[in-house]
């Protein structure tokens, strides 16, 4: 027995076929034209956008910002003037005199004439010893010499009647010779007594102690009514002169050469006296004498200055910056010490340019005196240089000047030239970008 297979028609294997995802030739083509189109198209966008990139860092950095904002900043012109040279020392104030006055007498102490730390005058009664010992010492002298001298004429008298009778051979020679001897003595007895009256007579003197000197007296160290003698070692009081008033200070031996060329013109330098802290000038006084040799120790020399001390504000012992004038530079280009700022470069400083820009200039610094600096080169006298809002320049940014951030509208545009507490040194701006 034979089976028959039936027919499959050939429709379904083209509905297969179609069902396993295969398409037709046209179609497949199509899609393989969109893509590689939607390829090239990503492509070209992204090499236009690279090269716009590149071409946007090959501009110079910083140019856009620049040109496109105004900086604000204080500015204060560049001036001609004289610059002072000065040397800095610490010194200590010295006394010229001081003495320690002390009793020349054994006595008791009856009355004492000053106040602690008053100014007493040359002459002035400071203190008095009791004088009726030395009154009752100086009448006992006094006595013992009227007593001599009358002695000495009665023997003188003799004398003359002796050289009398000698000539009429009334008398021998060896009296005549003996009352000359006796009266030879009594003229040197009366000598020695005149003596004691005038040492009695000095140690009542010395009874009423006075002062030697000029100056402010210090605390008391006897009181009245106490036994005082010639050998106490602290005496009574201690008496310093004010005016004038020294100060000795020290300066490195490289520094001397200026200092003994105005010495050796018998010059006197000027010397300022400034308290602790540099804020405030003492006194201003003269340079005195330097010392002969130099401290191996310390390489340094000791110099002294004289001021004349009228306000009193220099007191001994005391401790000051001694401020000496060696030169003085004439027409030198001078800026504001704030407006030098330092980088690894060397140290240049802000300028702006009648355009209103700012430009970087390198400078030679010549001397530094607080707020000022004179300058050797780099800045002309007029140009404005800038003392505050230099962290936000760049060269060839716009500039407009005008008070600093927190100051008071009326502030001009020089008020940053004059910082306190400049001391010489360079501002601490940031180093510009290149």
């Amino acid at each position: 027995m034979t089976l028959e297979t039936p027919a499959v028609p050939a429709a379904a294997g083209t509905d297969r076929a179609a069902d396993e995802g295969e398409a037709p030739g046209p179609h497949r083509r199509r899609r393989r034209r969109l893509i590689v189109v939607a390829g090239a198209i990503v492509l070209l966008i992204l090499l236009v956008v690279l090269v716009r990139g590149r071409g946007r860092s090959t501009a110079p950095p910083g140019r856009d910002r620049a040109a496109g904002r105004v900086v604000s900043v204080v500015a204060v012109p560049a001036r001609t003037g004289d610059m002072p040279v000065y040397l800095d020392g610490l010194g200590t104030v010295s006394a010229i005199n001081t003495v320690t006055v002390r009793s020349r007498v054994d006595g008791q102490l009856v009355a004492v004439g000053y106040r602690e730390g008053q100014l007493v005058r040359q002459g002035e009664m400071l203190a008095q010893i009791d004088p009726r010992p030395f009154q009752v010492a100086l009448q006992q002298q006094e006595g013992q010499y009227a007593k001599d001298e009358a002695a000495l004429k009665n023997a003188r008298l003799d004398l003359k009647r002796y050289q009398v009778l000698i000539a009429q051979d009334a008398v021998p020679r060896q009296q005549l010779d003996t009352q000359a001897a006796t009266v030879n003595q009594l003229e040197a007895t009366l000598k020695t007594d005149a003596a004691q009256v005038a040492n009695a007579r000095l140690n009542l003197t010395y009874s009423r102690i006075t002062s030697p000197i000029t100056g402010r007296v210090g605390l008391r160290l006897v009181d009245a009514g106490n036994m005082v003698h010639a050998s106490d070692p602290s005496g009574l009081v201690v008496i310093t002169q004010l005016q004038p008033i020294a100060v000795v200070f020290t300066l490195p031996a490289d520094q001397l050469q200026p200092v003994m060329a105005g010495m050796a013109r018998r010059d006197h330098p000027r010397v300022e006296a400034w308290d602790r802290d540099r804020k405030k000038m003492l006194d201003e006084g003269a340079l005195e004498a330097v010392d002969n040799q130099v401290d191996d120790t310390t390489g340094t020399v000791r110099l002294k200055a004289v001021f004349s001390n009228e306000g009193y504000a220099l007191f001994s012992n005391q401790f000051v910056n001694a401020r000496l004038l060696v030169d003085t530079l004439h027409g030198s280009v001078i800026i504001p010490t704030a407006a030098l700022q330092r980088s690894p470069q060397g140290t240049y400083v802000w300028v702006v340019k009648p355009d209103s820009t700012a430009d970087m200039r390198t400078v030679e610094v010549e001397h530094g005196e607080g707020e000022d600096t004179a300058l050797r080169s780099g800045v002309a006298a007029g140009e404005p240089v800038v003392t505050d809002g230099v962290d936000n320049l760049q060269p060839g940014a716009t500039v407009t000047t005008g008070p600093p951030a927190g100051a008071s509208p009326n502030h001009g545009a020089g008020g940053g030239a004059g910082r306190p507490g400049g001391g010489g040194r360079a501002g601490g701006g940031r180093k510009p970008a290149s």
